[in-house]
């Protein structure tokens, strides 16, 4: 079981959200934790993949191209 104090405005939205959607408070911040914690999950694992792909070295089909802005024909 868990306890969270919060200020009188966000409990009155929450009230009313939890109205609005015919849940229980309980379960409106049940959602609410799990979709937070979800996307912050998913942020930190793309960050992680981004670290590592950045250490390795870029494979052949992402080589610059030369740079064609002074060509003519």
């Amino acid at each position: 079981m868990l306890g969270v104090r919060v200020e009188p405005e966000l409990e009155r939205q929450l009230d009313q959200l939890a109205r609005q959607l015919g849940k229980t408070r309980s379960a409106c911040i049940r959602e609410a934790i799990s979709l937070y914690l979800s996307h912050h999950g998913d942020a930190a694992e793309a960050r992680r993949q981004s670290e590592h792909l950045a250490q390795e070295e870029p494979p052949h089909w992402s080589e610059q191209l030369p740079d064609w802005n002074d060509w003519t024909a």
